[in-house]
């Protein structure tokens, strides 16, 4: 075939690096941002962190006023108008946020001691080896102690068999079946009271022959090792005619059984606390609940003006030089962005959820994305971003902005009722109910219904369980 041309057009739809940039800090985690913005400006001279910031105010948002309660809300400032980006002439100095000027000094190492750094608080393991460190016993009864411990799950538990731990022991060793019972014996004596334990039954007797010694507690320990089943379903009933006890000593056993720890270790393993940053807070004034950025959820940058005056007076510029100031003057434009869209978002939110800050759950309204999404003007794609890991502080706790939509539940009136809002009115019957007749979901159901609001069974049941809450026959009391 004789080779022929042709011509053909065709529509790409190709986005550029700055506006995948700016995608990509919208649906970043502050904590994430801040990472991602200290990595930047390592490889960027051209920007460094700053003091000063611009924020974009949306229109319903407040500003902070200093006759408000300022220990309710975290620090935040009042919002400006963001200055709009000039084009790309790098003659220009208002493109750029002042530099912060700071005065180099000389200090005395006399005068400033090294900071002090927390001790780090020991785990399972060193609080049992300290404890046996101590103890008046032989070395050899202390490394079989530690072999032990060593075999501890995270719980405090011993799961493994005592025969198959033998049975990995090197023989030269020269430890016996006796020798690992001693042990054992001893480590359950340690603090905490039930470590060492095999399983759930003997942890609990473990805590609770280490109380004092009385009627009630004996009969606790019969309980648990005997009736423990019948205890977790409830059967208050044939536990009496079992212990052959009242009403009253049925309670004080129960109570010494639930005040239990069945997670003796746990404790121990606690890791440190995640803090969050709000991105946005809600204050009311004159009687409207607004949102308002939280200044310390955004990061400070500006551009380095030692290397932008450097561009400005050579005339034979490095072009990477040039390519590193776009980009650092867009990531500031992003951020800039990023922060009016997050703002924008929330106080749309707050404002249709104003009866949810007077009142709480049970007010919720129902939303979805596609209703912020039409109002702002946006994709819901966006909005979905802008709400993921983005937290709002109110004074009824702090809330991921998404915990503001779900799915809605039809009215005897033609209208919605937010599945929040069920939830939080099932939790409501749950407390208020007789604990020795407690509601089933059918009867939940009902009541529901009564109010207008029509739920079905297994609706009940699905969003009870979602609030952790049992069922009926487990809540039961006498």
């Amino acid at each position: 075939m004789k080779p022929t041309l042709q011509l053909k057009l065709s529509q790409q739809l190709r986005l550029t690096p700055q506006l995948q940039q700016s995608i990509r800090l919208l649906q970043l985690s502050t904590l994430e941002l801040n990472q991602e913005i200290e990595r930047i400006v390592q490889e960027n001279p051209l920007l460094e962190l700053g003091e000063e910031w611009h924020v974009p105010v949306a229109e319903n948002s407040f500003e902070h006023s200093e006759s408000e309660d300022s220990d309710s809300v975290p620090p935040e400032v009042a919002a400006s108008e963001v200055k709009e980006e000039s084009g790309e002439n790098i003659e220009s100095d208002s493109d750029w946020p002042q530099e912060n000027i700071f005065s180099q000094g000389t200090y005395e190492d006399d005068d400033h001691e090294a900071p002090q750094i927390p001790a780090r608080p020991l785990n399972l393991r060193e609080h049992l080896n300290f404890q046996i460190c101590l103890s008046q016993i032989s070395e050899r009864e202390k490394s079989i102690i530690s072999l032990l411990i060593d075999s501890l799950n995270e719980d405090g538990y011993l799961l493994q068999d005592l025969d198959e731990l033998m049975e990995m022991l090197p023989v030269e060793l020269g430890i016996s079946l006796d020798d690992l019972q001693g042990a054992l014996k001893y480590l359950q004596c340690l603090d905490p009271s039930g470590v060492g334990a095999r399983n759930l039954q003997e942890c609990l007797v473990l805590q609770l022959q280490a109380l004092p010694d009385d009627v009630y507690r004996d009969q606790a320990i019969k309980v648990v090792q005997e009736y423990l089943e019948i205890l977790a379903s409830h059967d208050f009933g044939q536990i009496k005619k079992l212990l052959v006890c009242d009403d009253q000593s049925l309670r004080i056993i129960q109570k010494l059984i639930v005040n239990l720890n069945p997670k003796p270790g746990a404790p121990f393993n606690s890791q440190s606390e995640r803090y969050i940053v709000p991105d946005i807070t809600v204050i009311k004034k004159n009687g409207v609940w607004g949102a308002n950025l939280n200044m310390a959820a955004i990061p400070r940058l500006n551009i380095n003006h030692l290397y932008a005056n450097i561009l400005r007076q050579e005339h034979h510029s490095s072009r990477g030089l040039v390519s590193q100031l776009n980009e650092a003057k867009w990531l500031i434009k992003n951020i800039q962005q990023r922060s009016s869209t997050i703002l924008r978002v929330a106080s749309a939110i707050v404002e249709r959820q104003q009866q949810f800050f007077e009142h709480g759950e049970v007010a919720m309204r129902p939303l979805v994305l596609r209703d912020i999404a039409e109002i702002l003007n946006l994709h819901e794609s966006t909005v979905s971003r802008v709400t993921t890991q983005k937290f709002m502080y109110t004074p009824r706790g702090i809330f991921e902005l998404k915990y503001f939509f779900g799915s809605h539940v039809s009215t005897d009136s033609g209208g919605a009722c937010s599945a929040t809002a069920i939830r939080a009115l099932i939790k409501q019957l749950i407390q208020e109910e007789n604990p020795k007749k407690p509601l089933s979901d059918n009867r939940i159901s009902t009541i529901l219904e009564q109010q207008g609001i029509v739920v079905a069974r297994r609706t009940i049941a699905k969003y009870r369980e979602s609030i952790q809450i049992p069922a009926a026959n487990l809540r039961k009391s006498f």
